[in-house]
């Protein structure tokens, strides 16, 4: 992926990890560590501790995996 010529606004920084924030509630809420949330879509749990942390932008199928894995609408986490 070719590298970002200007920096992410703080707003957008902001809101990635407000979404990671929801995640790491909703996924404690089922009862799920991350290895169990990682494996049950597919991913390596390194990932969704970058979700987590807000490290890393999420791509909408994930988010969709995510909340399907997690039993809430994708709205609950991204509104």
């Amino acid at each position: 992926m070719p590298a970002r010529l200007t920096p992410l606004p703080d707003w957008v920084i902001d809101r990635r990890r407000q979404l990671g924030h929801r995640i790491a509630e909703h996924r404690r809420a089922a009862g799920l560590s991350q290895d169990q949330l990682a494996s049950r879509i597919g991913v390596e749990r390194r990932s969704i501790q970058r979700y987590e942390r807000g490290e890393r932008d999420i791509a909408y199928t994930a988010v969709v995996l995510i909340a399907d894995a997690l039993d809430v609408p994708v709205a609950d986490l991204v509104r």
